[in-house]
């Protein structure tokens, strides 16, 4: 389903023109959030560098943020944190 007012991130090219790193499992809302094309949920540039993304990782730092988190996994944080720590480390080298 379209909900052009929902439509916040649309890629006027091909897909092969961008660099998609993610894409949503499935077409469409709940499972495409943001109604992206490509059903992209994160890009990066040609460095590797800058990342852009949908799926609000600052939002999911622990289990219970999550609509589904697995019942076996024991993290005290979620695997989703490992970006802005790596952020942190990258940013302590240049100082």
């Amino acid at each position: 389903m379209d909900i052009p007012w929902r439509r916040k991130f649309q890629l006027t090219k091909k897909a092969s023109a961008y660099n998609i790193v993610a894409t949503y499992s499935y077409e469409g809302y709940p499972n495409n959030p943001n109604g992206s094309d490509y059903n992209t949920a994160m890009l990066c540039d040609a460095s590797g560098r800058h990342l852009v993304t949908m799926p609000h990782i600052e939002r999911s730092t622990f289990q219970w943020n999550w609509a589904y988190y697995p019942g076996d996994r024991k993290d005290e944080v979620s695997p989703w944190l490992e970006a802005f720590v790596n952020a942190r480390k990258w940013i302590e080298k240049l100082n």
